[in-house]
């Protein structure tokens, strides 16, 4: 039976999502929490919507795992709760307070936390406030010496939305792809709320390659303190190579905040769809 996992976490002691020999992460973590609670030896893998690097926020993560039906039936002992609540009660009785499952689900046919999501929603936080991030907010903010022109950081964003190939902003990795679509890149100052004060960038793509992000945020932040033009982004971008003025900036700002998938009957398509490889139109395919 496959099981849709809603959940969040802190990832500031974390190692990232991936599990690693002799690291704490946050895919280790479930795994061993989901193997005590519904006594499984192997315990169950996971597999995640957004493979989060070390240190980045989430909290509108989501994964997937396939137990047998047997042992989410006998999870709520012998309370009255569903299997699914449950296990969401049990898993947070076992887990640290840095991450959370909120939710679990019956995924229905076709579901694939990865493969069958259509977009994926980021936001980084940024304070360029003369006394650095809030207290509260130290963990997920990140502090800026110089003042930012949150107007010209969005005119460059914008610049950059679209299907390109961003090898400019990711970290290369043999035989992977680096074309996507930026479907949203936007900055905006925050006038009132929790972030009343901070610099937020919205940035929602089809699916991201490594630090891309991170990277992207720092080509605005160029901007934003004047180092650079508002077009200097979007010129980097033309050039599909690394170039070592984009800085990759701290993990801390940012948060997965959703992850967004079609109805149910378009799962297994919009999966088929993710898997196969991405090129720029014309483009030859490997």
């Amino acid at each position: 039976m496959r099981l849709r996992l809603d959940l969040g976490y802190d990832g500031t002691g974390f190692a990232g999502w991936a599990e690693q020999p002799g690291l704490r992460t946050v895919q280790g973590e479930l795994t061993r929490a989901l193997g005590r609670v519904l006594r499984l030896e192997p315990p169950p893998r996971t597999t995640v919507a957004g493979r989060t690097d070390a240190g980045v926020h989430a909290r509108g993560q989501v994964a997937h795992v396939d137990v047998p039906a047997a042992a989410l039936a006998a999870a709520p002992g012998r309370s009255g709760s569903t299997p699914e609540v449950a296990l969401v009660r049990r898993l947070a009785g076992v887990l640290a307070p840095d991450v959370r499952v909120h939710a679990v689900r019956r995924a229905p046919a076709g579901f694939d936390a990865r493969f069958s999501a259509l977009r994926r929603r980021y936001a980084y936080r940024v304070s360029d406030h003369p006394a650095g991030a809030p207290p509260l907010r130290r963990h997920d903010v990140l502090a800026h010496r110089r003042p930012l022109d949150a107007a010209a950081m969005d005119a460059a964003a914008r610049s950059l939305v679209g299907l390109h190939d961003f090898a400019a902003y990711c970290r290369p990795r043999a035989g992977a792809t680096t074309v996507r679509t930026l479907l949203a890149y936007s900055w905006r100052r925050e006038q009132d709320g929790p972030d009343a004060g901070l610099l937020v960038a919205d940035v929602r793509a089809d699916a991201f390659c490594h630090s891309m992000v991170r990277a992207l945020v720092g080509a605005a932040l160029a901007v934003g303190e004047g180092r650079r033009d508002v077009d200097w982004p979007a010129r980097v971008l033309g050039l599909a190579v690394r170039d070592p003025a984009v800085a990759v900036v701290a993990a801390h700002g940012l948060c997965l905040e959703e992850v967004s998938y079609p109805a149910d009957a378009e799962l297994a398509a919009r999966a088929r769809e993710a898997r196969a490889v991405r090129s720029l139109p014309g483009a030859a395919r490997p």
